[in-house]
């Protein structure tokens, strides 16, 4: 375990040195640009259809730079000197584009083509890597220039490990966990923060706990650090967005059918075109029928999502979309622990019943966004959508084992809720310079409304008598087929409430000059919160004003590489991440905050080849401490701390060699005692000390490919008490691509080669998952 994290480590650091080294050649500092001119520039497709977010790089004799078009395809270079000069422009999926300039100072229109398949044996890397984002800075900009740490897994990535869910998608990277959930939401672990609620699609909230699916997914962007001035409450240790397969004019016609272990089955689909010059669909769909390595576990789940892009005009683009998402799935909570450690046991073996354990959960969302282009530095955008859930689960959930070793506790509820969102966003992006100085200014407005309804009632064991909520079931055999009946106890939530919010945001990048450029933004929250306890007829209310800066300076000493120094700030209202947990005694508290003091660095060694690294500390303020004396009393503090580095490379090697590999060290700790369990020194709940992945994949011919992923995790403790153990693991996957036609694609991947017995992620002490063994997943993929 050691060798393999110190490998990691030395790797990570020295490959893009070694890369450099040996290219034979160094990088040249570009010099000024004096007396040029300005060149400005538009990106379409062959429709006419603005392309956002497409690599420029500008070569004159006095050296290279580069950009990318902005959500209209509009781009701008200043200074550029008069004489000869080439403009090469990129974008997934379309063919690059390069033309000779005569000089500086005029305006260009480029049409980009669309990709055309044809019989070569030329291999050509996927891409395991991304260019741009217009999530951290609501404007397309070159990933290198975000002042903060962004880890993004591409579609390439997902679809050559056959990933499915967010959880597969965090190995990959580095600083991020998942936790259990409790065997039915999502739990990400952001640089020690635990959250269920800082899921975002296409940008806007998506804050239901359930589990999501990646089978309508482009991209997943995963954003460390406090986001509160992009996206208000919340964000405290990052976001995850999911950034969907629209209409784009793009003819898409994909169909994958895929198999495997335990009765795993799945069809994806992915079809769309243009309509005409000024319309184009897509429609992206799943259906899932699988078991799991868990005795009497299954899955059945099923998605449809259509999409419509219109060109109104020249200027102004509308885009819809609609998803009905449904997952029924068994709650699987794990296994118990036992003197400190999981407990073990044959990894298949289901504590609870399988047959009661069940988790359902329903969302229909409408999404829509109009992008107006009114010139060369004047923009509009609107989005909007809603979004319903309805969501239910019921489960026994496993305790602890007696003093015997014989027997463990069962317990259950069940839970429903019910959720209506609504959030408008509308942004107005202005491009314009102050004398050298250049500045993107993007303000905006956000408006939310978001209503829950949730219920939970207890477990009885009513045929052994009408108050036992717990039985002891033997470790032989941990299940148990009594009747169980679900009513009300005295402390089972029945809740509505309502959160409102309205939130202005102002955020600058200035370009000080050609080297430096500054961050600056601020957004301002009114969020407003009314809870009705139906149990009692109490109502609770919150009203809180949450402020969250940004601030961050990026040097450029030269073109593909980035230093960064930023500072950030979140905050989370009383009523909690999933706005239930307001009560008397916490509703007139100030908001949690979070905040984020970060360094890094990012260099693209290549056009194909990144390589980032962030140094952060991230502090948990305004924690709530009972007084000692008189617990009638709360005193806020400073809670929690993480320290932490972090290292990704992400590219293409060769032709024919891509990775994707990442490090991470962290240091959590409880900073001040919360509770006579919870200590000052205390580490954060599984967070290790050092984590490490990899995912290697090498074209041996047009025809054929290999693939070689090594995840690897420190020990860390399932809980903050630091009384149980999450061991670490190191799993190795492969996997086997081919060929078959131009059209046809079959792989096949294998999970955890070696068979080992891990576990990777708990819920508390006694909830602890164990991963799965051996298993080989096939695929085939037909693109026509």
């Amino acid at each position: 375990m050691k060798r393999s994290l110190s490998f990691a480590l030395i790797w990570t650091f020295l490959l893009p040195v070694s890369l450099l080294i040996s290219g034979g050649s160094m990088i040249a500092l570009a010099a000024p640009l004096q007396g040029g001119q300005t060149l400005r520039g538009t990106v379409v497709d062959t429709t006419g259809g603005a392309i956002a977010g497409a690599a420029i790089t500008l070569k004159t004799p006095v050296g290279d730079r580069e950009t990318v078009s902005d959500f209209t395809g509009s781009f701008v270079f200043e200074d550029v000197p008069a004489g000869p000069g080439t403009l090469t422009v990129t974008f997934q999926r379309f063919s690059p584009t390069t033309i000779d300039l005569p000089g500086g100072g005029r305006e260009v229109r480029i049409v980009l083509n669309p990709e055309t398949v044809t019989e070569s044996v030329t291999v050509r890397a996927p891409a395991v890597t991304a260019i741009t984002t217009a999530t951290a800075m609501r404007t397309p900009t070159p990933l290198r220039d975000v002042p903060q740490s962004v880890s993004v897994i591409t579609r390439d990535l997902i679809a050559d490990q056959t990933m499915r869910s967010l959880a597969d998608v965090v190995r990959y990277v580095p600083g991020l966990g998942m936790a259990q959930g409790e065997g039915h939401r999502d739990a990400a672990i952001f640089r020690g923060n635990t959250s269920t609620a800082d899921f975002l699609v296409d940008g806007v909230r998506d804050d239901t706990q359930y589990l999501r699916d990646l089978y309508n997914v482009d991209r997943v962007e995963v954003l460390k650090g406090p986001n509160g001035m992009i996206f208000g409450r919340g964000g405290a240790g990052g976001v995850i967005n999911r950034v969907t397969r629209q209409a784009d004019w793009m003819p898409s016609r994909e169909v994958s059918l895929q198999g495997g272990s335990w009765g795993y089955r799945r069809l994806t689909t992915d079809l769309g075109d243009a309509i005409t010059r000024a319309a184009a669909v897509r429609v992206t769909g799943l259906y899932e029928n699988s078991g799991t390595y868990r005795t009497g576990a299954d899955i059945e789940r099923y998605g449809f999502n259509p999409s419509a892009a219109f060109a109104l005009g020249s200027s102004t683009t509308l885009r819809t979309a609609y998803e009905s998402f449904h997952d029924h799935r068994t709650v699987d909570r794990g296994v118990p622990s036992l003197d400190g450690r999981p407990l073990d046991i044959d990894p298949s073996t289901f504590f609870g019943s399988a047959d009661l354990n069940v988790s359902r959960i329903t969302v229909n969302a409408f999404s829509s966004s109009v992008d107006h282009k009114a010139s060369d530095r004047f923009a509009v955008r609107n989005r909007f959508t809603y979004a319903d859930y309805d969501k239910f689960y019921e489960n026994l959930v496993p305790g602890a084992v007696d003093a015997a070793r014989a027997t463990v506790a069962l317990t259950g509820y069940n839970s429903a809720t019910q959720r209506n969102n609504l959030f408008n966003q509308t942004d107005v992006i202005v491009s314009h310079r102050t004398g050298r100085v250049g500045h993107s200014l993007v303000a905006g407005v956000e408006l939310g409304r978001q209503v829950t309804d949730n219920r939970r009632l207890t477990a009885f064991f009513s045929s052994l008598s009408p108050a036992t909520t717990s039985i002891h079931v033997p470790l032989t055999n941990p299940t148990t087929t009594l009747p169980v009946e679900f009513r009300a106890a005295g402390t089972d939530a029945d809740n509505h409430g309502v959160a409102t919010a309205a939130a202005f945001y102002a955020q600058d990048q200035v370009e000080l000059s050609q080297h430096v450029h500054a961050v600056v933004g601020i957004r301002y929250d009114r969020f407003k919160v009314t809870l009705l306890d139906h149990r009692s007829g109490t109502e609770f209310a919150g009203n809180d004003g949450l402020l969250s800066p940004r601030l961050a300076l990026v040097y450029k000493p030269i073109a593909p590489l980035s230093l960064y120094a930023s500072y950030a700030r979140s905050n989370l209202p009383r009523a909690g991440e999933q706005l239930s947990s307001l009560s008397l005694s916490n509703q007139a508290l100030d908001p949690e905050t979070f905040r984020n003091y970060e360094v890094g660095a990012k260099w693209e060694i290549t056009p194909a080849l990144a390589f980032t690294t962030a140094v952060y500390r991230a502090q948990h303020g305004n924690v709530v401490v009972r007084d000692s004396v008189d617990p009638t009393v709360s005193h806020l503090v400073d809670g929690e701390r993480t320290t932490g580095l972090e290292l990704e490379t992400a590219g293409a090697l060769s032709d024919h060699w891509t990775v994707h590999g990442g490090y991470a060290y962290q240091h959590g700790e409880i900073t001040r005692s919360l509770s006579s369990a919870v200590v000052a020194g205390a580490r954060l709940a599984q967070v290790p000390r050092h984590s490490f992945s990899l995912w290697n994949k090498y074209h041996v011919s047009r025809l054929w490919s290999v693939g070689l992923g090594i995840i690897s995790r420190a020990d860390s403790f399932v809980a903050t008490d630091n009384t149980v153990v999450l061991p670490g693991f190191t799993r190795l996957d492969g996997a086997a691509f081919f060929n078959i036609s131009q059209q046809v694609r079959l792989h096949v991947n294998v999970e955890n080669v070696l068979d080992e017995t891990y576990y990777w992620a708990a819920h508390g002490n006694n909830n602890i998952a164990p991963g799965s063994p051996r298993a080989v997943r096939v695929a085939l993929t037909t693109r026509f």
